[in-house]
């Protein structure tokens, strides 16, 4: 199999492309490291296999040429909604990249694109008896859930009028090696333990904690499986940053300081039953060990 990873220098993006590699799958990465590192890149290089790196804008007219020089059988599109939205101009970046790419598909015969969109944008602020939370229709309480909405309203349009085939994933909390400490709870979490400082936060908010590895195997099982689905990707369960902050800094961890992201979601946590029976996915990293491989 051939497969481009759009914002494939990122942090989930690195890791699905590691993983695909290990499949022995060739790989197409095309970023513009305006998020992203090389550095990223570096297992991936020293593992050897197909692997090509493409420097530009998935925006631009060179993404319509890359695909139909490499031909790619699934265009993984993860450059959709940054992790620190900036409402100030980006809306229109993202739509027009989501066009490009469904263009540059649906011209040169690619036969699937898999994106993945953050659970916030997506449901807004389910409340608690709701959770787990089930795939339904996108509530967007903010810029970045318009645009996520926009996204899939575009895959739906090219999968009838093109025969694009897409899934796309909803992720909770995804957490792992290479995070950027400004790009998740989880990341900041351990990057303050180190520091000796007390993060910030809501105690009483809860997260659904996925780890990379298990997030990019729904990735890669979304190449064959979930046609034209949304599906969460979470494991059902709710962890308070209370209990975070302890699995990171100990049982004796000073509290919490003062909440700085007053519109984060006070509780989430996602059902992934679609995705057992869709996709045979379900997460099998513990919260506790994923963070202890973090900390060290």
């Amino acid at each position: 199999m051939r497969a481009a990873v759009v914002g494939g220098a990122g942090f989930i993006g690195s890791h699905l492309v590691d993983r695909l590699l290990a499949d022995g799958a060739a790989v197409d990465v095309v970023d513009d490291l305006s998020t992203g590192s090389l550095a990223n890149l570096n297992d991936a290089r020293a593992a050897g296999g197909e692997l090509k790196f493409h420097h530009l804008d998935a925006g631009g007219d060179l993404l319509d040429a890359v695909v139909r020089m490499r031909r790619p059988d699934v265009l993984y599109h993860l450059a959709v909604v940054p992790t620190v939205p900036s409402p100030v101009g980006y809306t229109a970046d993202v739509v027009g990249r989501t066009v490009a790419v469904l263009e540059a598909c649906a011209a040169h015969g690619v036969a699937k694109v898999v994106t993945a969109l953050p659970a916030a944008a997506v449901y807004g602020t389910p409340s608690g008896k709701e959770l787990p939370l089930k795939e339904r229709p996108f509530e967007p309480r903010s810029v970045d859930g318009v645009v996520a909405m926009a996204v899939h309203g575009l895959l739906e349009v090219y999968r009838a009028r093109h025969d694009l085939e897409f899934t796309c994933l909803v992720a909770p909390t995804v957490y792992g090696p290479r995070q950027r400490p400004d790009a998740g709870v989880v990341a900041a979490f351990v990057a303050a333990h180190r520091a000796g400082a007390v993060p910030s936060g809501d105690e009483r908010r809860t997260v659904d904690l996925v780890h990379v590895d298990d997030a990019v195997d729904a990735f890669v099982r979304s190449a064959q499986r979930g046609g034209g689905l949304v599906v969460n990707v979470g494991t059902g369960v709710q962890t308070s940053l209370h209990e975070l902050w302890q699995m990171v800094a100990g049982a004796d961890a000073a509290p919490l300081g003062p909440p700085s992201h007053a519109d984060d979601p006070p509780r989430m946590a996602l059902s992934s039953a679609r995705a057992r029976i869709h996709l045979q996915w379900s997460a099998w990293t513990e919260p506790a060990a994923g963070i202890r491989e973090l900390v060290g």
